[in-house]
């Protein structure tokens, strides 16, 4: 069992934590909210960051931003964490701080990943989330035994930065594909059809998709989702805008060409400037339909 120092007791650091704990390992959590750091039974609560950080073997961090990132890392991980410690940034940040800390890390004698996830607050707590690493293959060989305690999926994505470039491509798919879901069934809507002979035919059909099969934003069609808890979110319309404003940035610097991720970025800008960064990303099937965004 590892000496572990979490950092972030957020709403997906929560769940991740408590599978840690359950698993046997020591951990020590810090967050700035010290009642939702308490609130990880088993866990020792540190008072700072850097103290979370000392004597720990492997550092693990869920935080906001990259800017969050680079000021924790610098200001306190990097000066308390002993050589040798396996540094692990779940957070969702862009891919040039990625490599930057990294290599940071490295003058440092630290070993540092970025391994963003996927599978929101409900596969942080059931402990399925998927991982998306970047970093060496050491590295990698050392996180893979605390990664499986959290997720179901781990995925060595390649070298420092490959992990965040990995998240951000996928959640532009998934974001392009939630839109069209939403299109497809306003339009159906219009054109008088029964949403649930729609779904029975998609689903098995060549529209099919995990936006439509598994999360279908359509009340009262196919499994149960946050359309059917008046869009509470699993994954909020301000945290995939903040996703697929770091593949804009991504995509101008590399020059790729992701004119439907650009549109889905405007999509999901217009939506947290209706105020509604706080409902599920699912939700924008409401503005497609003609449907107040509130419940």
């Amino acid at each position: 069992m590892a000496t572990i120092g979490f950092i972030g007791i957020g709403n997906m650091g929560t769940g991740m934590a408590h599978n840690l704990v359950k698993a046997g390992h020591e951990v020590t959590v810090f967050d700035l909210d010290t009642e939702k750091a308490k609130g990880i039974e088993g866990a020792q609560v540190a008072a700072s960051s850097g103290e979370a950080v000392k004597g720990a073997e492997v550092v693990l961090s869920m935080l906001p931003a990259g800017p969050v990132v680079a000021s924790v890392y610098r200001e306190t991980i990097f000066a308390n964490a002993t050589p040798g410690t396996l540094l692990i940034d779940c957070s969702t940040i862009d891919v040039a701080t990625a490599r930057i800390l990294a290599a940071e890390a490295q003058g440092h004698g630290l070993t540092m990943l970025d391994a963003p996830v996927s599978g929101g607050v409900a596969g942080a707590d059931a402990g399925t989330l998927a991982f998306m690493v970047g970093g060496s293959a050491d590295g990698f060989t050392r996180a893979e035994p605390i990664l499986n305690v959290m997720g179901t999926k781990v995925v060595h994505c390649g070298d420092a930065g490959a992990g965040q470039g990995t998240k951000i491509c996928n959640n532009m798919m998934l974001a392009i594909q939630m839109i069209s879901v939403a299109e497809g069934f306003a339009l159906a809507e219009k054109l008088g059809l029964d949403p649930q002979k729609l779904f029975d035919v998609s689903s098995a059909a060549s529209g099919q998709c995990w936006s439509l099969t598994t999360y279908c934003p359509m009340p009262g069609v196919g499994p149960t989702t946050s359309a059917d808890n008046g869009y509470a979110p699993g994954f909020a319309a301000g945290l995939m805008h903040k996703d697929l404003g770091l593949a804009m940035e991504a995509a101008e610097a590399s020059g790729a060409d992701v004119a439907f991720g650009r549109a889905a970025f405007d999509a999901y800008d217009a939506m947290v400037e209706a105020g509604e960064a706080g409902v599920d990303f699912s939700g924008i099937i409401r503005g497609k339909r003609g449907v107040s965004y509130q419940p």
